[in-house]
């Protein structure tokens, strides 16, 4: 039988106390804005591209109507 060695710590005590307060530090409004900008930016896409969707359909079964 082998003996299997423990696998270490990805990180330190020390590293992860200076992780979690550099995260506590980071700007949390700007990431959040910028995530609202991305989540409109994506919605307003997705409405253009169902509204030309539906024109296209309005339009090819008008043009095959009359």
């Amino acid at each position: 039988m082998t003996h299997q060695p423990t696998p270490l710590p990805a990180m330190t005590h020390d590293a992860e106390a200076a992780a979690t307060h550099a995260d506590a530090q980071a700007p949390r409004r700007s990431r959040d804005l910028l995530g609202v900008a991305y989540l409109a930016t994506i919605g307003v896409v997705m409405v253009a591209w169902i509204g030309g969707l539906i024109w296209a359909g309005v339009a090819v079964v008008s043009w095959l109507i009359f």
